[in-house]
């Protein structure tokens, strides 16, 4: 995967929207290690990490949310309603369920952040709306003399709908197919608006009755990929995260390994499981994996090794526990596998991995 760049005018227009506000838009940039004396020195275009803006971002929300005031844009992703939401959402099965849970969530604390989603669907199509208004509060972070002031309202109502875009390919591992996208807001520019139908992939259309997008209602079915452990790399990073969904073809495989790391208490899903769960075909999905180099078998057996290699040494496991956990017939399987997978019995390897820190102590 490609490492993502943003280019150096974004990271300006922040610190510039920070002084507006009057807060220290130096020191938020030295927090994140960055300059922004060198930063102002940089030509507008030029390439900088997306994990350094993701940084920048993070920090300006940290010291937004001391003015003790709502959040307006981008749906509120860096503060702490939008990690609780999270964590709401993360423990759901499907996306469906995690959509729905996340209306509840923001419906009850709608008072309070000022923006909140719904989610209405019949058989055929689903849509997510995102509705916002501006208090008294929360336009004070919309200064006047700012250059979007006059645009304040599309910008909190498109990046609103983007964020949700965003955090909804996250949670299934692939962006939703969008059929339309309405913001209910005046046209801002025509390079606004492509970057906006670029993201989406799909038209956007200004002035709309309702601030929402459209998808078909069966990826409401999709099954949520992702776990508590890599929902924190994401809220460690979050506008990062957003970026690769929107711009990086995600991959089958790492989705497939989360469905399996999510499911093993339970049982391993057949390869007919996971291809209804992605909601694809079994030779989509094949080709899909031969596409990205790899097998069913592969990803399962790359799966069974982490687990298996955590529980030795981090829960002293016991051979037959770990052979009925990972699904294997019998503890003889289980050590044959291991061994081809790491060169070792389980054993000698938790003995090998054991020496080695005792001789780093």
């Amino acid at each position: 995967m490609n490492e993502v760049n943003i280019a150096a005018k974004k990271f300006l227009r922040l610190l510039d929207y920070l002084q507006h506000l009057g807060l220290d838009a130096d020191g938020i940039a030295d927090r994140a290690g960055l300059s922004a004396r060198r930063l102002a020195a940089l030509a507008p275009d030029d390439p900088l990490s997306g994990r350094q803006y993701s940084a920048l971002y993070k920090e300006a929300v940290q010291e937004m949310q001391t003015l003790k005031q709502p959040l307006p844009w981008a749906a509120g992703v860096g503060s702490e309603a939008f990690a609780l939401m999270c964590h709401c959402m993360i423990g759901e099965r499907t996306l469906g369920d995690a959509l729905a849970i996340a209306a509840r969530y923001e419906k009850m604390l709608y008072p309070m952040i000022g923006h909140r989603v719904e989610l209405e669907a019949d058989a055929d199509v689903a849509s997510l709306a995102y509705h916002i208004k501006f208090t008294e509060r929360g336009a004070a972070l919309a200064p006047e003399h700012w250059d979007r002031a006059d645009f304040q309202d599309t910008v909190a109502k498109a990046s609103g709908l983007l964020v949700w875009h965003s955090l909804c390919g996250w949670l299934v591992g692939e962006s939703l197919d969008i059929s339309s996208v309405e913001v209910s807001a005046p046209y801002l520019n025509d390079a606004y608006r492509d970057r906006l139908a670029a993201s989406f992939r799909c038209p956007v259309a200004f002035d709309a009755t309702h601030n929402r997008f459209r998808f078909p209602a069966a990826q409401l079915e999709r099954r949520v990929v992702h776990t508590t452990e890599s929902l924190r790399e994401f809220l460690d990073n979050t506008i990062y995260q957003l970026i690769l969904i929107e711009r990086e073809p995600t991959s089958t495989s790492a989705a497939i390994k989360s469905l399996i790391s999510i499911d093993l208490p339970t049982g391993l899903p057949s390869f007919t499981e996971v291809a209804r769960q992605l909601h694809m075909s079994e030779s989509s999905l094949r080709r899909r994996l031969q596409h990205e180099e790899t097998t069913y078998q592969q990803l399962k057996d790359e799966v069974r090794c982490q687990v298996a290699i955590d529980k030795l040494l981090h829960e002293n496991s016991k051979v037959a526990e770990l052979s009925d956990f990972l699904g294997f017939t019998e503890p003889s399987s289980f050590v044959r596998s291991f061994k081809n997978w790491t060169g070792e019995t389980p054993r000698s390897y938790r003995d090998k991995i054991l020496a080695l820190r005792n001789q780093d102590g």
